[in-house]
C-alpha cells in the first residue's frame, strides 16, 4: 500500500508535505498504542526498564506530533517577512525532538540508579512477552516506513524519526531479555539492562542534537552534491574555467549557490550573458538549485599572460599538489591570485606566501605578490 501511495508522488513541494503528513499520522497513531500497551504491562510487572521503554514511546507519540506540525509550517510558501520560504521549520522541529530524546535519556538514567539501588522483582506474565515481541515488530515496521519515506523527499527529521525507531527495537529488545534473564534464572538485572537503555537512548539523542544545529549552522554540501555540479559545469566547453562555488539551503528543497565563471575577455556582454544565463536555467531546472553566476574575464588570447599564468601554477602545484590557484592577474610588476585551500594543509598561510614569492622571484624574476586564499569556497 505504501509503496503504491509513493509511486504516485513526484517529490515536488506539495508531495512532499502530503508524504511528511503521512509519515506523522502514522507514527502518531502506532506511537500511542505503543505507549499504553507497555505502560499497563510495565506498571503491572512494575518493571523500570518497561516503564521507560513505554515513555520513550510517549516521546516518541510527541515527536510523531511535531513531525506534522514541522512539515505543515515548512509547506507554507516565502513571504514578506521570510522571503526564502519556512522549509528550514524542519530542522527546527527535529532539533526539538532531539532534544526530548535527550531529556528523557537523563530521566531513564535517574530512574535506572534508583531501580540498581533498590531492586524489585518483575511480575512476569504471558502479556508481558507478548507485548513485548508486538512492540519488536510495529518498531520495526515503523523504522522501515520512516527511512522509505525519508529516501523519497530527502528529509533529515524523517531520517531522524527513521533512526529513533530503529533504537526503539534494540531497546525493546533488551527490555525482554532482561525479563528472560529474571524468569529464567531470578537475577535482577532490571535496573542495570534500563541503564544500558538510557545510555543508548542520550548518545542518540545527543547526535540528533549534533545534526540539527549543523542544518541550522549552514553544513557543507555532500561530496555527491558538489560533484553533481562541477558535472553540470563542465558540459559548457566554452567556459574556460569555474571556482569560489558557494552553497546554502533554507530547507531541503530550497538550495541558492553561487560560482565565479572563466570566460575569454574577447566575448561580448551579449555572448558571455547569454552563457551564464543558460547555466543559471540549467542549475535551477535539473538540480533544483537557483544559481547567481559572477563572470572572470581572461585575456587567453594574451600569449605572455598564458605563460606567466602556467609559470605560477606549476611553482604552486611544486609547493603542494593539492594547492588549485585561479583569478590569476598581471598588474606591471605584480601579480594577483587566489589560492584554495586543501583541508589536509601542509603549510600556514604565512609559510605559502613566502615559500611562492621566493620561487617566483627565482625562476621567474621580481614581481610582488598578493594572495587571496580561500578557505569556505567549495571549488
Amino acid at each position: 500500500m505504501l509503496r503504491f501511495f509513493l509511486k504516485r508522488m513526484k517529490g515536488n513541494a506539495t508531495d512532499r508535505t502530503m508524504i511528511g503528513k503521512l509519515a506523522g499520522y502514522l507514527g502518531l497513531l502506532s506511537n500511542a498504542l505503543l505507549f499504553v500497551a507497555k505502560f499497563l504491562i510495565g506498571l503491572s510487572a512494575q518493571s523500570v526498564s518497561i516503564m521507560a521503554d513505554a515513555i520513550n514511546s510517549l516521546s516518541d507519540t510527541a515527536s510523531s506530533f511535531l513531525t506534522l506540525i514541522g512539515f505543515r509550517i515548512a509547506a507554507k510558501p516565502a513571504d514578506r517577512e521570510h522571503p526564502y520560504g519556512h522549509e528550514r521549520f524542519e530542522y527546527i522541529s527535529g532539533f526539538v525532538v532531539s532534544l526530548l530524546i535527550t531529556f528523557v535519556g537523563f530521566q531513564f538514567l535517574k530512574n535506572a540508579f534508583e531501580k540498581i539501588i533498590a531492586p524489585e522483582p518483575i511480575r512476569l506474565s504471558p502479556w508481558l512477552f507478548i507485548v513485548l515481541i508486538l512492540s519488536i515488530g510495529l518498531k520495526l515496521w515503523q523504522g522501515l516506513m520512516y527511512r522509505q519515506l525519508s529516501k523519497k523527499i530527502d528529509s533529515a527529521t524523517l531520517q531522524a524519526s527513521g533512526q529513533d525507531s530503529f533504537n526503539d527495537v534494540l531497546t525493546t529488545v533488551a527490555v525482554l531479555l532482561s525479563a528472560l534473564i529474571e524468569w529464567g534464572t531470578g537475577w535482577r538485572v532490571d535496573g542495570y539492562i534500563g541503564l544500558l537503555i538510557a545510555l543508548y537512548i542520550l548518545f542518540s539523542g545527543i547526535m540528533m542534537i549534533r545534526t540539527f544545529i549543523n542544518e541550522l549552522l549552514g553544513a557543507r554540501p555532500t561530496e555527491a552534491e558538489i560533484r553533481e555540479m562541477e558535472d553540470r559545469l563542465d558540459r559548457y566547453p566554452t567556459i574556460l574555467g569555474y571556482h569560489d562555488l558557494l552553497v546554502h539551503n533554507y530547507g531541503p528543497k530550497n538550495r541558492f549557490a553561487s560560482v565565479h565563471i572563466e570566460v575569454n575577455e574577447s566575448w561580448s556582454l551579449s555572448q558571455a550573458h547569454e552563457v551564464i544565463d543558460a547555466i543559471e536555467h540549467d542549475f535551477q531546472r535539473n538540480l533544483q538549485v537557483e544559481l547567481v553566476c559572477h563572470l572572470d574575464p581572461v585575456p587567453i588570447q594574451n600569449k605572455q599572460y598564458r605563460q606567466l599564468r602556467e609559470k605560477v601554477r606549476q611553482i604552486v602545484e611544486t609547493i603542494d599538489p593539492e594547492l588549485r590557484m585561479h583569478d590569476f592577474r598581471i598588474h606591471e610588476k605584480q601579480f594577483a591570485f587566489d589560492l584554495v585551500i586543501p583541508k589536509q594543509r601542509i603549510y600556514t598561510d604565512r609559510e605559502l606566501q613566502d615559500k611562492i614569492y621566493q620561487k617566483i622571484t627565482h625562476e621567474i624574476g621580481t614581481y610582488e605578490v598578493a594572495i587571496t586564499f580561500d578557505h569556505t569556497y567549495l571549488l
